[in-house]
């Protein structure tokens, strides 16, 4: 993770809640006043946010300091106590909630992950994200998806081509959208399109896309149609795809399985923090 991008994300956050100041704290707690704040589990989970608790606070007051109990992508079981911050009530309290709601979420990402590797049960079929991310969040979600055993789809639409339906209407055809994306692309950025039929498939494989994405469908046209994609071509499927029919794409021969949910539907992990006055 960008540790740049992360303290600058993490001081936006912060002026968006604190503003021009923490009347409560600030009007309650003299500088001098010293406590902890421990984060409790409330539920099992993968942890996931080492980064953001040791910059947040420390951006706060670099005096606060930190105790890791746990380390991202460490399984821990409700009642463990995760981490602790010692230092100035008043920051403490300042960084309190933006902290939590951070660890929570990734949390949740990471542990709807790993949950998603385990029930396909396929190590030559990689759990990808995609796309679906909370605006603004999508460095911190997407590390989420790495720390829970999961792979990265492109960042964003300036990474990777995905030549889509839409896309596909506008340009006439597979073909000629291809060829005009590679008259200007430089070698280093993959081609992928999105197919939703045999006829799809094969025109795909004609204009020598990098990567096919089968496009909401069943397991078994999956393996019926793979079996026509050459050797060098990626492959992946989407849409449609949950944790209840997961297990039935294992064994397709697929590359990657792409998931939407793993960030656009995920609850927040339940861990809360208590408060101790030293």
């Amino acid at each position: 993770m960008n540790k740049l991008k992360l303290r600058q994300q993490l001081e936006q956050f912060f002026i968006e809640d604190i503003g021009e100041r923490d009347v409560t704290s600030d009007l309650i707690f003299g500088e001098q006043e010293q406590g902890e704040i421990v984060f409790l589990a409330k539920e099992d989970g993968i942890f996931c946010g080492k980064d953001v608790i040791c910059t947040g606070f420390r951006l706060l007051n670099d005096q606060i300091a930190i105790d890791m109990n746990v380390n991202d992508g460490d399984a821990f079981q409700k009642g463990d106590r995760l981490a602790v911050a010692r230092g100035p009530v008043s920051d403490l309290l300042k960084g309190e909630r933006v902290v939590l709601n951070l660890v929570q979420r990734m949390s949740g990402i990471a542990t709807m992950t790993r949950k998603a590797v385990e029930i396909l049960g396929d190590s030559k079929t990689r759990i990808a994200d995609t796309r679906k991310t909370t605006p603004g969040l999508r460095m911190l979600e997407k590390y989420a998806v790495r720390t829970g055993g999961g792979f990265n789809h492109r960042f964003g639409l300036y990474d990777g081509v995905m030549i889509k339906d839409n896309h596909i209407s506008f340009a006439g055809s597979i073909t000629s959208a291809i060829q005009k994306v590679r008259k200007s692309l430089g070698h280093m950025v993959k081609i992928e399109v999105e197919i939703e039929t045999k006829e799809q498939l094969l025109e795909a494989i004609e204009a020598r896309a990098d990567v096919i994405m089968f496009d909401n469908r069943k397991p078994e046209e999956i393996k019926e149609w793979i079996s026509l994609v050459p050797e060098g071509i990626i492959t992946e499927a989407s849409g449609g795809i949950n944790l209840e029919n997961l297990a039935d794409y294992k064994n397709t021969g697929v590359d990657v399985i792409s998931l939407g949910f793993l960030t656009h539907t995920i609850k927040s992990l339940d861990i809360s923090v208590r408060m101790n006055i030293l």
